[in-house]
């Protein structure tokens, strides 16, 4: 991934209110689009400008080749703020994040997510790179934004059920890890439509913890079809589980792996 910094300069008086819900609403589109990453965007103001510093999945992601309807709609917005267009200045990439896988077709796909990991939810099954969003066609209405969301909502539930401190990490388990939860039927759901729309075969990570031993672990059917999806051996140090007729891949719990 790489830092880059947005300069966004006043051509006549404005207020801070406006450059606020300008600058923001940009941000959010290219967020939902996949162009930057996160969910913090400090803005820094100048002497007559405004500085915003954000995470991109590539060095060219801010490209108007890969704007959405939204982002163009919102970069004409400035104007009504009396903002320019924003000048994009690549500082570097950062050396705690991962690169982006390359820019080939993969020959299958996960979505996969932690609540540790700020990149794309989509991932190369050859390589388990992020694959940046906006590569691909847009999965609703103009942009990627029910995969981000959809990604929000799966990393919260994650880091509660880390931190194992309250009555909600049950319920935070819960969509994570049954297949008749909300969550994970939308995430299942948005994987068929990537499918669709990118002719790649797409799976979705059912995370899977607890259980009462290996053995009744390694017996474990999947949770749509019940048919077998053990494999000889995991895929990415990961996936212990795929099955590819449901488009399901899963891990041995993490309570029983030494």
């Amino acid at each position: 991934m790489y830092v880059v910094e947005l300069q966004f300069e006043c051509f006549d008086n404005t207020t801070i209110s406006a450059v606020d819900k300008a600058i923001n609403g940009l941000m959010d589109a290219l967020r939902y689009n996949g162009q930057v990453l996160g969910r913090e965007f400090p803005i820094v103001l100048g002497d007559g400008e405004f500085f915003v510093r954000a995470v991109c999945p590539e060095e060219n992601s801010l490209h108007p080749s890969h704007h959405s309807g939204f982002v163009k709609h919102c970069l004409r917005a400035l104007s009504d703020a009396s903002l320019l267009a924003p000048k994009v200045r690549l500082l570097g990439r950062d050396i705690n994040s991962e690169q982006a896988a390359e820019a080939r077709t993969p020959s299958w796909q996960i979505l996969y997510t932690t609540y540790v990991h700020t990149c794309s939810p989509l991932r190369s099954g050859d390589t388990l790179l992020p694959i940046p969003l906006y590569r691909n066609p847009p999965t609703f209405n103009g942009d990627h934004k029910a995969v981000v969301k959809w990604q929000t909502e799966w990393q919260a539930c994650d880091e509660l059920q880390m931190a194992g401190g309250c009555r909600a990490e049950h319920a935070a388990l819960h969509e994570i890890c049954d297949a008749d939860s909300v969550l994970f039927r939308r995430g299942w759901d948005l994987r068929g439509r990537i499918e669709y729309l990118t002719k790649v075969p797409t799976y979705y990570y059912q995370y899977r913890v607890g259980g009462s031993s290996l053995a009744d672990e390694q017996a474990r059917k999947c949770p749509k079809c019940g048919g077998d999806w053990l494999l000889d051996e995991p895929v990415h140090d990961i996936f212990h589980f795929k099955c590819d007729n449901c488009r399901i891949v899963s891990n041995l719990s993490w309570d029983h792996i030494k």
